[in-house]
């Protein structure tokens, strides 16, 4: 399994990143690529294209509920031409898809706001499985203001997924550390 944090480069300067936490602590399972606008990361646009990775993110307010999975069947069609049918019929094309048939699950790594700048300005982004992580948990990071109701700091999401994924024991380390660095 590889966890793959697609960061903003103004996010790794940022004392406040919880995905650093997961870098150094989790065993070589998550990495960081930094997101460029321009010149996507080759490797990571071959793998959705492969349908060998899920983007876990979501455009919606998150709801607290169970943990559940949630993504599109059909690829979004990058153009402004895009009918009113055909956008409806996206928005019913919807399943359930179960994180342990993905070893690659992308997360952006960054604030809300860069975040859906990230997934606005990367047409493969748009392309990928979205899985929507969704909890009864809120938020235990308090390191950063306007967090949304349901919404997840980076470790938090790194956590539950590795929880999903059966690496009990890994994501308790890391809900150690995250503690920690939390205060």
């Amino acid at each position: 399994m590889k966890i793959f944090l697609l960061t903003h480069e103004r996010e790794i300067r940022r004392g406040t990143n919880t995905g650093a936490i997961a870098i150094k602590d989790a065993n070589n399972i998550v990495e960081r690529i930094l997101w460029e606008r321009i010149n996507p990361n080759k490797d990571l646009v071959q793998l959705i294209e492969n349908n060998e990775a899920v983007l876990l993110y979501s455009k919606e307010e998150l709801s607290p509920t169970e943990a559940s999975a949630e993504f599109s069947t059909t690829p979004l069609i990058a153009s402004s031409a895009v009918s009113k049918d055909a956008s409806k019929l996206r928005a019913k094309v919807i399943s359930k898809v179960r994180i342990e048939a993905y070893e690659n699950i992308i997360i952006i790594d960054s604030t809300w706001q860069e975040a859906n700048k990230i997934f606005n300005q990367s047409t493969y982004l748009k392309n990928a499985p979205q899985f929507t992580l969704k909890t009864t948990n809120d938020s235990l990071y308090k390191l950063r203001a306007n967090q949304p109701k349901g919404g997840l700091c980076t470790i938090e999401c790194i956590i539950e997924v590795l929880k999903l994924k059966g690496q009990d024991k890994l994501a308790a380390e890391l809900s150690l550390k995250f503690e920690e660095f939390n205060g």
